[in-house]
């Protein structure tokens, strides 16, 4: 019996959009306001799904405390209320794109939780604008 179990987070992050092999121009024209010189921001939504059998012990797919006490420890410390470009490691020379973010966020929980149960990371850069990883 497979259930899947989800918890929602949240964090603010500023970036900018920019492949520094470009020009301003064209930097400017594939990625529009997002590459401002000066940075924007945005308030993400992360929504990670864990998917497995349930423990007969416990009744659980994973401890819900211990999935929140691994984002807060693996995502958010690393991520919120920072600049991705200029304080984060991960994103110091990958463009931080919607899309990149969550394979980030993706490989930093992956090691973290068992490999025989699946993960998802759904990530709402704008209530209208998300993208999940892996897809199906």
């Amino acid at each position: 019996m497979k259930v899947a179990v989800f918890r929602k987070e949240h964090f603010n992050a500023a970036h900018r959009l920019n492949n520094p092999n470009w020009s301003e121009e064209q930097n400017q024209k594939v990625f529009g306001k997002c590459s401002n010189p000066n940075f924007h921001g945005h308030n993400y939504e992360l929504i990670v799904k864990v998917t497995g059998e349930v423990n007969p012990d416990t009744g659980y797919v994973m401890d819900m405390k211990v999935l929140s006490d691994l984002i807060k420890e693996r995502v958010l410390n690393r991520f919120d209320h920072k600049n991705l470009n200029l304080d984060t490691e991960e994103f110091s020379e990958l463009n931080p794109t919607a899309e990149n973010i969550a394979v980030v966020i993706f490989n930093l929980l992956r090691v973290k939780i068992d490999p025989n149960k699946e993960l998802k990371i759904k990530l709402y850069e704008t209530e209208r604008n998300y993208v999940e990883y892996p897809t199906e």
